[in-house]
């Protein structure tokens, strides 16, 4: 036997030791083979090859539905603005709105409101918008945010700061305007961080984010800036929640249209007839996907010197029936509107048939599904009844806030707006000296008043002509502190006589009464004109080397000075008078509260002004003028015990004649909303 015969046994055992290389080679080869695929998926794959799981919250195209974790979905949701209701009352508001059987809320993040000059943020109270996303998901709904930067909303310059135009005197918003985009990327780096937590991908309830706000309707049509908003805020976003856009349906739906963002219309019941033709220019821009309303309005926006807008009921909720047969998704904007706080409400220019310069009033009530102070209405029921054929109604106990009268509240007349104890406790800053007048944006100011005051030079008519160009919004015209009377944008007028002998100093109060929310996005405030007086030739001599004074009247510049001794009584010439001749006059009152809940400041009777109650700033009233004649003061203000009221009147108080007699106010329990413009006082008797 040769050395190369192999036995059996040794044969058989040789078999075995070859076949576990080879399978020992094969498997090594099998893992070499898997960390070489690995390594090259790795390495050779670029970032826009990774496969990700898909999007909690997308668009079928096919279906033409949404899909949330696969699933087919459809949302019926209310518009609530966090900014517009007291935070201790934000709960309460949802609870109701999911009561209706909404399941998902709509909400625009205001820029203004958290970043009220360069490079100051607020996050708390009333700002504190993490917080009232986070209760809205405690209480069962989805999100559809709006953080603009443009919002609309019927709010001061549409929610853009005042201060880019302090910043930036030519700055073009809402365009591709470096200084615009730098400044938006700024505020977004400061937002979004926030929210992100909160979007649907992360765990949150946030399923859209808008880009842009109904930019169909604005001028530029500038797609550059679009796209890159539309990138700004996918940066933070992702895909995470889905990107959108709303439009009014027109002909200019592509100017607001961004590739890769799903678009949607907005539109009320005065169009419902013509719903087949809207969802027809919808498709025109976007020809698949669902069908959304994200602005059904059950009600409208008024102004002051108008009727109070009302919808009836019965027909809102008939057209919301007619979108929801569509298998449309649906917002119904306002679900809860409330109140615009202080300066914050804005103003319109030819809107709806109107002519020129218009502000919005106080109360966001807007005839919505909730009342401003968030009561359930008729309209509510008639809504519920027709939500809950397409979802599910909760059952959710209620349990609103009482709605108590207080009764009557002298006021006693404390302060001189424009003496130097006046201009000592409610001016801020340095008065300005200028060839010209200060805006209230080169004064950094946000609302109030702004002084105008110069010397008047020696007239050559009898009486001669004043012209204010370019008012902004409102003037009290003085001289030596004597009212000669009233110009004003809305009404338009800009002119009036001056009488030689009158006095030497001339003194135009200027009212900030909202910049313009909607198609303009400019509306600065002060005098940008000139100011002239007419010569004996016809000529016009113009007015030069003014002093300009701010009175921003914040809140807390009223409380700081209400809290101090009050020593000094006004001259009984002044504290008596019923007409203002000498400029405004500040009126404190209290009233003792044993139980707490929702009430109505009433200022009939009263002029123009601002109200402020325990050192929180109301709003405007101006029952001279309606229909509101009443401020909603929530519960959430008032405490037991003693509490404050404050009215810094421009015209004249709550008096049938001069006298020693205190004007009055009072709170009621029902709202006065539709009021008509009257002189007659109508506070009841004490």
């Amino acid at each position: 036997m040769s050395n190369d015969t192999v036995s059996p046994a040794v044969g058989g055992g040789g078999g075995f030791r070859c076949t576990r290389k080879l399978t020992l080679a094969m498997s090594c080869g099998v893992i070499i083979l898997v960390i070489a695929l690995t390594v090259g998926l790795c390495v050779g794959l670029s970032s826009d090859d990774v496969i990700e799981d898909p999007p909690a919250f997308s668009v079928d195209h096919q279906a033409n539905t949404f899909l949330l974790n696969g699933k087919p979905f459809r949302y019926v949701s209310g518009s609530f603005h966090y900014f517009r209701a007291l935070p201790d009352a934000w709960r309460s508001r949802l609870r109701t709105m999911r009561a209706a059987g909404l399941n998902a809320l709509d909400t625009y993040v205001e820029w203004s409101l958290h970043n009220p000059h360069d490079g100051e943020y607020n996050w708390d109270g009333i700002a504190d918008v993490v917080k009232f996303l986070e209760i809205a998901q405690e209480e069962d709904f989805y999100i559809v945010l709006r953080p603009g930067p443009y919002i609309c909303a019927e709010r001061d310059n549409g929610g853009l700061p005042h201060w880019l135009f302090t910043k930036y005197p030519n700055i073009k918003v809402r365009t591709n305007d470096a200084n615009y985009i730098k400044e938006v990327g700024i505020w977004y780096a400061e937002l979004m961080p926030r929210l992100q937590h909160l979007l649907i991908g992360n765990g949150g309830k946030i399923i859209m984010v808008q880009v842009e706000n109904e930019y169909g309707s604005y001028y530029a049509c500038d797609h550059d800036y679009l796209n890159w908003l539309r990138d700004e805020t996918d940066k933070y976003v992702g895909n995470k929640a889905l990107l959108f856009t709303v439009d009014i349906p027109n002909e200019r739906m592509h100017c607001g249209k961004i590739d890769n963002v799903f678009a949607t219309t907005d539109f009320g019941i005065d169009r419902i007839n013509e719903i087949d033709n809207i969802w027809k220019l919808l498709r025109g821009v976007q020809p698949t996907g669902p069908l959304v309303n994200s602005e059904f309005y059950p009600g409208w926006l008024t102004h002051w010197q108008e009727m109070n807008q009302r919808r009836d009921g019965q027909e809102v909720a008939s057209a919301l029936k007619t979108i929801l047969s569509y298998n449309a998704s649906v917002n119904l904007y306002m679900f809860f509107g409330g109140t615009n706080f202080g300066f914050t409400a804005g103003a319109n220019y030819d809107l709806d048939g109107g002519i020129g310069y218009a502000a919005d009033i106080t109360s966001y009530d807007y005839d919505a599904v909730m009342d401003e102070a968030g009561g359930v209405t008729k309209k509510y029921e008639l809504v519920k009844q027709v939500i809950g054929e397409v979802l599910d109604l909760p059952e959710i106990a209620l349990n609103p806030a009482k709605r108590l009268a207080y009764g009557k509240v002298e006021m006693t007349p404390t302060l001189e707006l424009l003496s130097s104890e006046g201009r000592a406790a409610l001016s801020t800053g340095k008065p300005v000296t200028a060839d010209k007048p200060k805006s209230f944006e080169e004064m950094d100011q946000y609302s109030g008043l702004l002084l105008y005051e110069t010397i008047l030079p020696s007239m050559d008519l009898d009486p001669t002509l004043l012209q204010v160009e370019e008012l902004r919004d409102r003037a009290h015209v003085f001289v030596d502190q004597q009212l000669v009377g009233t110009l004003s944008r809305e009404a338009r007028i800009y002119a009036l006589p001056l009488s030689k002998g009158w006095g030497s100093t001339l003194q135009l109060l200027v009212e900030n009464q909202g910049r313009i929310n909607y198609d303009r996005a400019n509306d600065t405030k002060g005098i940008f004109g000139k100011v002239t007086m007419l010569l004996h030739n016809g000529g016009a001599l113009p007015l030069d080397n003014w002093t300009t004074t701010a009175y921003p009247l914040e809140a807390y510049t009223i409380e700081a000075w209400r809290q101090q001794p009050q020593d000094a009584a006004l001259d009984p010439a002044v504290s008596q008078q019923r007409l203002l001749r000498s400029g405004p006059i500040v009126y404190t009152g209290s009233f003792e509260v044993k139980e707490v809940g929702d009430t109505y400041l009433n200022v009939a009777g009263w002029g123009k002004g601002v109200a402020y109650v325990n050192g929180f700033n109301l709003g405007r009233y101006w029952p001279l003028a309606g229909p509101q004649i009443t401020l909603y003061v929530p519960n959430e203000l008032l405490k037991v015990g003693q509490n404050s009221v404050v009215l810094l009147e421009y015209q004249r108080a709550n008096k049938t004649v001069n006298g020693s007699e205190l004007p009055a106010v009072q709170f009621d329990a029902v709202a006065q909303l539709d009021g008509e413009s009257s002189e007659v006082p109508q506070i009841a008797k004490k």
